[in-house]
C-alpha cells in the first residue's frame, strides 16, 4: 500500500484518487501519523501532500521525523517538498514571485519520476514559498523559469519531491508522474481492484465483529445499499438491516427497499415507522446544523432502542464515505470543516454500539464499482445521491408535513422529467429545494401568494467539486410547468446556477 500524509491541502483526496485509479491501494492519514504505525502497515512508499502553511512558521505542521528513516521511497508534493528540504537542512523562504496556475517545467537529469516523458512538460503550480537552498544529497531534476527547484531527487534515499501538483487534471502528465513513482520507484503492482477490496473488507469485518450481530441503517441510497451487500456477504444472518422511515424520504423509498433487501433476497430487514417522532423533534428548528445533529442523534436513538429487541447486537454499521468525513471533521489534516454530516459529526459521544464503516475511505464512484462487483442492480447503484438528513436539508427553514409534501412531490417530477429526457445518468444530482419565500402569482385569473422551489442540477465526479448543469430549455420548461400545475401550493420555480465551490451542492 501507499501511505499519504495530509498537511491540509485541498487536493489531498485527489492524490488518493489518482493512486487508486492506478489500481494501487492507499490510505490517507494526518500529517503527524506516527512512523511506527506507518511501518506496521508495510507501505511500499509514502506521499507528503501539499498544504496551506509556510514550513518556516512556528506552528507549521511537521511529520514524525522518523518517517525519513523508514527505508521506503517518499514523494513530497508542494508543501511536502518544503518539509523534506527543511528537514534535511535546506532553506525555504517566501518566493519573490508567487506561482498560481500553469507553468512549464524543463526536465534535466534522466530519472525514474519522468521516465518516458518529454523534456518540457506543462504543470500546475500553487505556491507562495519555494526552496532556496537544497540539502546535501539532493539535486535538481526539473526547473521552471520561476522555480529553480521544481523537482528534486535524493538518489541514496530514493526520495523525490515536486513543487507542482501532479494530482490535478491541469497537469496533463500528472497521472504518468504518479504512476512512475508507484511502479518505477516503489515497485508497486496494479493489483488493487474492487474484487480484492471486497475480499479484504470481508475479512476485516469478520475479524472486527466476530460472532456478534450488526445493525445497519439502510436508507435505500447507494452508500447504505452497497454497505448492506458487503456486510451480507461477510456476515450473512448476523446482519440486521433497519430501514427508518423518518418522514424525510423521497417518494416510494420504503417500497423500493422492501423489493431489493427483502426476505426473498436473504436479508433480514425491519421497517421502523418513526415519522411522527422525527417531525416532533424537528418542529420549529431552522438552523441546518441543528437539523443535522437532531437527525443524527435520533437515528442512533432509534437503532439503540431497536437493538434491544435482539440479543448480541454490539455493532452499528453505516455507509459513511470519504467525502462525508472530509467535510465533517478535520481528522485527516489541518483542513477546514465545511458542514456536519449526520452520520459523522452527528454521533453522540456516549453511543452504546461500536461502529462498522466498511466504505469510510471510498469515493462515490468506487462505491458504485464495488456494488457492481457485489451484484447489486443498476437501479440502486446509479441512483443519484440523497443527503443523509433527507428532505430536512431541502426544506429551508422550519419543517412541516405540508412543506415536506411539496418538496417530495416536486422532487419526484424532476426525476421523472430528467429520466424522460435521457439525462438522469449524465447528471450527478437533480432535485428541488423548498424555499421559505412566498411570491405573487396568477392562476385561473386569480391572484395567488404561494411558495417557491429552486431547481438544482449539477455535474460532478466525487462531490468534492461540482458545476451547475446546463439543462436544455425545453426540459426546464416541462419541469417548471408540471411543478406549478401539479404541486398544490407552489407557484414559482427558479434555477440555481451556483458551482461548488463557492456554494455546496445541497443548500443546507
Amino acid at each position: 500500500m501507499i501511505i499519504i500524509l495530509d498537511f491540509g491541502s485541498q487536493y489531498t483526496q485527489l492524490i488518493a484518487r489518482r493512486v487508486r485509479e492506478a489500481n494501487v491501494f492507499c490510505e490517507i492519514h494526518p500529517f503527524n501519523y506516527p512512523a511506527e504505525k506507518i511501518l506496521a502497515s508495510h507501505p511500499s512508499g509514502v506521499i507528503l501532500s501539499g498544504g496551506p502553511s509556510s514550513v518556516y512558521e512556528k506552528k507549521a505542521p511537521k511529520p514524525d521525523p522518523k518517517i525519513f528513516d523508514l527505508g521506503v521511497p517518499i514523494l513530497g508534493i508542494c508543501y511536502g517538498l518544503q518539509v523534506m528540504v527543511t528537514h534535511f537542512g535546506g532553506k525555504v523562504a517566501r518566493a519573490p514571485r508567487r506561482e498560481y496556475g500553469p507553468a512549464e517545467i524543463i526536465v534535466g537529469t534522466e530519472n525514474a519520476l519522468f521516465l518516458g516523458m518529454d523534456r518540457t512538460l506543462p504543470v500546475w503550480m500553487s505556491h507562495g514559498d519555494h526552496a532556496e537552498e537544497l540539502p546535501e544529497g539532493f539535486f535538481i531534476i526539473a526547473k521552471t523559469a520561476n522555480a529553480p527547484f521544481a523537482a528534486i531527487h535524493h538518489a541514496g534515499r530514493n526520495f523525490f519531491a515536486v513543487q507542482f501538483h501532479p494530482e490535478v487534471h491541469h497537469t496533463p502528465n500528472g497521472k504518468e508522474i504518479l504512476a512512475n513513482f508507484l511502479f518505477q520507484v516503489c515497485g508497486q503492482k496494479p493489483d488493487w481492484t474492487m474484487a480484492s477490496f471486497a475480499e479484504e473488507q470481508t475479512r476485516l469485518v469478520r475479524n472486527q465483529v466476530g460472532k456478534e450481530k450488526v445493525i445497519l441503517g439502510l436508507s435505500g441510497g447507494v452508500d447504505s445499499s452497497v454497505a448492506a451487500a458487503l456486510l451480507h456477504k461477510a456476515l450473512g444472518k448476523q446482519l440486521i438491516c433497519i430501514f427508518v422511515n423518518n418522514g424525510l424520504l423521497r417518494a416510494g423509498e420504503e417500497e423500493r427497499v422492501r423489493k431489493v433487501f427483502g426476505k426473498a433476497q436473504g436479508y433480514t430487514t425491519h421497517i421502523v415507522d418513526s415519522r411522527k417522532r422525527f417531525l416532533k423533534k424537528l418542529k420549529g428548528v431552522t438552523d441546518p446544523e441543528r437539523k443535522r445533529k437532531i437527525i443524527g442523534h435520533e437515528f442512533i436513538e432509534v437503532f439503540q432502542e431497536y437493538a434491544k429487541k435482539f440479543k448480541g447486537v454490539k455493532f452499528l454499521a453505516q455507509g459513511t464515505l470519504y467525502p462525508d468525513v472530509i467535510e465533517s471533521v478535520s481528522v485527516k489534516g489541518p483542513s477546514a470543516v465545511i458542514k456536519t454530516h449526520h452520520n459523522v459529526g452527528g454521533l453522540p459521544a456516549k453511543m452504546h454500539m461500536s461502529l462498522v464503516e466498511p466504505l469510510r475511505f471510498l469515493f462515490k464512484d468506487e462505491v458504485r464499482a464495488l456494488g457492481k462487483e457485489l451484484g447489486l442492480p443498476d437501479e440502486i447503484l446509479f441512483r443519484q445521491p440523497f443527503p443523509g438528513p433527507g428532505l430536512a436539508v431541502r426544506v429551508l427553514g422550519d419543517i412541516t408535513e405540508e412543506k415536506l409534501r411539496m418538496a417530495r412531490e416536486s422532487d419526484f417530477i424532476v426525476e421523472e422529467e430528467i429520466r424522460a429526457a435521457g439525462l438522469y445518468n449524465k447528471l450527478w444530482q437533480a432535485f428541488t429545494v423548498f424555499l421559505p419565500v412566498n411570491s405573487v402569482g396568477v392562476m385561473g385569473d386569480e391572484r395567488t401568494y404561494q411558495n417557491a422551489v429552486a431547481l438544482r442540477a449539477v455535474n460532478s465526479v466525487d462531490a468534492m467539486t461540482a458545476d451547475w448543469a446546463r439543462l436544455p430549455y425545453d426540459v426546464l420548461a416541462k419541469i417548471s410547468t408540471r411543478i406549478i400545475n401539479e404541486v398544490r401550493g407552489i407557484n414559482r420555480v427558479v434555477y440555481d446556477i451556483s458551482s461548488k465551490p463557492p456554494a455546496t451542492i445541497e443548500w443546507e
